[in-house]
């Protein structure tokens, strides 16, 4: 169950594509074969066993990082500006990358503003450095090891020559969205990408394209498989509660879900449960715009709101394509699920009842590897 909030208008729906008929019959779902199944994983872990990381390394492009030095806002309104949600960070003092500054970071951050009994001030974000906010971010998260200790996190990183499977496992055992590629080759470690399940994603697509028919299960439906998190009664979950929200909840809200659910991103939904839009968490870094973090309060700005900032920043730079949400089908095969799934910037699709645009569930990389994986 969600909180039941009356419906915001002006949301659109018109950044949002679908294919299909927007009647959809119910149709017999095709029993998947566990052979089949066991079969396609086989071939996969072969794939990725045997090719490396370099795979994943563009012809030309950019990695941004920043020194741990740089006072948090600051790294922020870098983020904002080069279109990016994370950046490793480097260490000058030991000479070498130590961690990542993600959306997760900025949430935590903000909700730290939004505390009234926090020491962390929005003036001190002018000169609190990237490397104090790290320290203090341990006492926020409560890691402690088995001597009751705090620690900090080491960084999660792969090498050049590491396996895509590697990688992958990498991704999804730590949880995290990339994983820098390093190498050690000279005497300063360099920085080749920052590896993601998206380019993993790719170079599969990219070696069946041409021999479907050796991984089975490309065709079967997504609802006869059990990937993703759903709607109860709709489709094989994972077990994991759907959560979706109303326009008008708060911005607070929507971030302590994003934290305490561990999701990336939550749809939002009118009365009648159709999507409107979604909220992720690299959606955060607009706020970085024209210090608009220091103009609000999480818990009075709406995730409408939030949104038009959102799309508003965006424009600005010119990184909004006029699609936020991904939607499929639970009728359509995996493969057409993995496919739009391959497609850079697509880390979700929600899915929906054609026509209705009702949300039924949610498929994310992570779903999607930890069946292919096994």
């Amino acid at each position: 169950m969600i909180p039941r909030f009356p419906e915001t208008p002006g949301i659109s729906g018109d950044s949002m594509e679908i294919d299909g008929d927007p009647f959809h019959h119910s149709e017999p779902v095709p029993k998947i074969l566990q052979a089949d199944v066991d079969l396609s994983r086989h071939r996969i872990s072969v794939f990725l066993s045997t090719h490396t990381a370099y795979e994943l390394l563009p012809e030309s492009g950019k990695v941004v990082a920043l020194d741990v030095s740089l006072p948090v806002k600051q790294a922020f309104h870098i983020l904002y500006e080069q279109g990016i949600s994370v950046a490793p960070l480097w260490d000058h003092t030991v000479g070498r990358f130590v961690g990542i500054l993600s959306p997760l970071d900025f949430i935590l951050i903000l909700r730290e503003l939004g505390n009234h009994g926090s020491d962390l001030t929005e003036e001190e974000l002018e000169t609190h450095a990237i490397s104090a906010w790290k320290e203090g971010k341990l006492q926020l998260t409560r890691k402690f090891d088995g001597n009751g200790s705090l620690h900090p996190r080491r960084l999660i990183e792969a090498g050049p020559h590491d396996s895509l499977k590697e990688v992958a496992l990498k991704l999804l055992q730590n949880k995290v969205a990339s994983v820098p590629i390093i190498s050690h080759d000279g005497t300063v470690p360099q920085l080749l990408h920052l590896a993601s399940l998206t380019g993993v994603l790719k170079c599969i697509c990219r070696h069946f394209k041409h021999s479907p028919a050796s991984l089975p299960i490309l065709q079967q439906p997504i609802c006869s498989i059990p990937l993703g998190t759903w709607v109860p009664k709709i489709g094989e979950s994972n077990g994991r509660p759907f959560a979706m929200l109303r326009p008008n909840a708060s911005l607070s809200d929507a971030l302590s879900l994003l934290v305490q659910a561990e999701v990336s991103a939550v749809p939002i939904v009118d009365d009648n449960d159709s999507l409107l839009d979604i909220y992720s968490r690299s959606d955060i870094t607009a706020l970085a715009k024209d210090r608009a973090y220091a103009q609000i309060h999480l818990n009075e700005l709406s995730i409408h709101q939030a949104l038009q900032l959102t799309q508003e920043a965006s424009a600005t730079y010119g990184f909004f394509n006029g699609q936020r949400c991904h939607m499929c089908l639970r009728s359509d095969p995996l493969h057409k699920v993995m496919d739009r799934l391959a497609i850079p910037g697509v880390r979700r699709l929600v899915i929906v009842e054609a026509g209705s645009k009702r949300v039924e569930g949610i498929i994310s990389l992570t779903d999607l590897f930890k069946f292919l994986l096994g």
